[in-house]
């Protein structure tokens, strides 16, 4: 098929700079991956704090504890450092290392690109005004979220490993800091680096508990308070740790067994929901790009943003409702 018998199907330039965009995004994001990915002494190492005190330049732990802090979006005494405090917390339990500076200026080229994107393509203000909050917000947030509920996933499937590691070395005569990092050199990430994260805050002068709370601010499961208030009632009365955490890892192990099962039985109404859900837009996009005057006379109508608007509505209150029937908490 010739240029000429594209254009005249409806395929213009602007059609052209939008592929073009697409494809030049793609490469820019293939050869960040693989300037930015670390090295491969560094990938055979099995999680990212020992990969950090392994590396060409030797540092500390001081040092390496801070560096992991600060990758997180903490400063170096481990506290929050952005004024919105939510946001800065969210950053931090999605495993993000690129540190808030580096982040900032990824978010700020994204903007750039999306609003110059935007604009170009539908060269209206109006839809323009529209779609600045979509991408300027909600696609950033449900990402942050989406990559904070797949980090504290992997860590819930290590988690009665973990507690079994601890479990064995107890029962080695190892004390409980030991025991700990244990699980910091032995498992991969997440649990790895999270538990080193532990037992480098102990080294340093925080007490167990405290770095175990601290745990629990950066990977929000809730099966991990119950870790926590075994070792602290364990720390201030005494008893058998070893046979608590032996209990606990079958608590936690058929915990995660009927999250799997209750995900796997409701699998049929969460693919429901995406679908309908995308099928609109889909062919919204579709007719978009095959007829691209298709919506032209419409756009200036009062009447299309209200029914705009109730679709919106009636498509959300309807995946909030397959959402409400598809999940269980226990």
């Amino acid at each position: 098929m010739s240029l000429n018998t594209l254009f005249e199907n409806g395929f213009t330039p602007v059609h052209a700079m939008l592929l073009a965009s697409v494809f030049l995004a793609v490469v820019v994001v293939e050869l960040g991956y693989i300037v930015m990915s670390p090295n491969e002494n560094n990938k055979k190492r099995i999680n990212r704090r020992m990969a950090i005190g392994d590396g060409k330049e030797k540092m500390s732990q001081k040092n390496i504890l801070v560096q992991l802090r600060k990758e997180r979006g903490l400063d170096e005494n481990g506290m929050l450092v952005m004024p919105m405090k939510s946001l800065n917390q969210l950053i931090l339990r999605s495993g993000l290392t690129l540190g808030l500076k580096k982040l900032g200026l990824y978010y700020a080229i994204y903007l750039a690109v999306m609003t110059v994107g935007v604009f170009i393509y539908w060269k209206s203000p109006t839809f323009s005004a529209i779609a600045f909050p979509i991408y300027t917000f909600l696609l950033p947030y449900f990402w942050l979220k989406r990559k904070a509920n797949k980090k504290t996933a992997a860590f819930g499937a290590q988690l009665a490993d973990a507690i079994d590691l601890i479990t064995r070395s107890l029962k080695a005569g190892h004390p409980v800091p030991v025991a700990i990092s244990m699980v910091a050199r032995e498992m991969a990430d997440p649990i790895g680096t999270e538990f080193g994260l532990v037992v480098d805050e102990v080294t340093y002068g925080s007490d167990l508990v405290t770095a175990l709370n601290n745990l629990h601010d950066r990977v929000d499961l809730p099966d991990l308070p119950l870790l926590i208030s075994s070792i602290s009632i364990q720390s201030t009365t005494g008893g058998n740790l070893r046979e608590i955490l032996e209990g606990l890892s079958l608590v936690v192990r058929d915990r995660f067994k009927m999250k799997r099962k209750i995900r796997a039985i409701s699998a049929e109404g969460r693919m429901s929901a995406m679908f309908l859900s995308a099928m609109p837009i889909m062919l919204f996009f579709a007719l978009q790009f095959i007829v691209p005057g298709y919506y032209t006379e419409i756009w200036d109508e009062t009447l299309t943003w209200y029914y705009l608007g109730g679709l919106g509505f009636w498509m959300t209150l309807g995946n909030l409702l397959i959402l409400k029937m598809v999940s269980f908490k226990f």
